[in-house]
């Protein structure tokens, strides 16, 4: 079994989603390339993306201005189910069950720092 990845990208976590996506919209002069209204908001950058969330009512304080970190590392890959083996085999299960987001299936887990990792694995549009 091998760990593979499709794309990395940073994403920031804030309950002032609007706000946020109005100072990065301001600050990249460029507005989101997606949009999902209080949810989920992403710019393209030079080599990279940068995606900011407003995190679910049940993990908003883990998020709030007095949190230790607020960025995520999230690798988007081709299967989750393969990621969170992987993870597992290095000693670092994610501690949750599989959830269902608007953009795809997506687990959280944590590097031995306690940083979190998102492992996301994107909805495939057969059109």
């Amino acid at each position: 079994m091998v760990f593979q990845y499709t794309n990395a990208f940073a994403t920031i976590a804030s309950v002032n989603f609007e706000k946020l996506v109005n100072f990065y919209t301001k600050l990249l002069e460029q507005k989101p390339v997606i949009l999902i209204p209080n949810v989920y908001a992403e710019f393209n950058l030079v080599s990279m993306r940068l995606g900011i969330f407003k995190p679910k009512k049940t993990n908003e304080s883990e998020f709030e201005s007095n949190a230790k970190s607020k960025i995520s590392l999230c690798l988007e890959v081709s299967n989750l189910e393969d990621a969170i083996a992987h993870l597992t085999a290095l000693g670092y299960p994610p501690p949750e069950d599989i959830s269902i987001a608007s953009h795809g299936r997506e687990i959280y887990a944590y590097d031995p720092d306690g940083n979190r990792l998102i492992l996301h694995q994107a909805i495939v549009n057969d059109n």
